[in-house]
C-alpha cells in the first residue's frame, strides 16, 4: 500500500500547476471589475490582449513608501472605468 501511495504522491508533485486566467477588464462590466478589486484588496486583471496590471483597493496593499495613483481600465460598458488604484513607487525629490 505504501508504494502506491508514495508513488501517487510523486505523480501529483510532477504534474505543473495550472495557471488560473486572469479576469479581462474589457469581456467585464465596469461594476464587475470594481467589485473585484473591492473584494479582493489587490488583484491582478487583465487589460487587453497580452497586457495586464495589479490593482488594490486601497494603501494597505502597497509596499512602504509607494503611493497610490487612480486605475482607469476599460471595460464592456464604458471606455475609462475607475476600479481602485496601482501602487507606485515614491520617487525621491530630485
Amino acid at each position: 500500500m505504501k508504494p502506491i501511495a508514495l508513488s501517487t504522491l510523486l505523480l501529483l508533485a510532477a504534474v505543473p500547476a495550472l495557471a488560473q486566467p486572469r479576469p479581462s477588464t474589457p469581456d467585464r462590466l465596469c461594476i464587475a471589475n470594481r467589485q473585484s478589486v473591492a473584494a479582493s484588496g489587490a488583484i491582478v486583471l487583465g487589460t487587453g490582449g497580452h497586457t495586464y496590471d495589479r490593482f488594490v483597493r486601497d494603501r494597505s496593499f502597497c509596499e512602504h513608501g509607494d503611493y497610490l495613483e487612480p486605475a482607469f481600465v476599460p471595460s464592456r460598458d464604458t471606455a475609462q472605468c475607475f476600479v481602485g488604484y496601482r501602487c507606485k513607487v515614491d520617487l525621491p525629490w530630485d
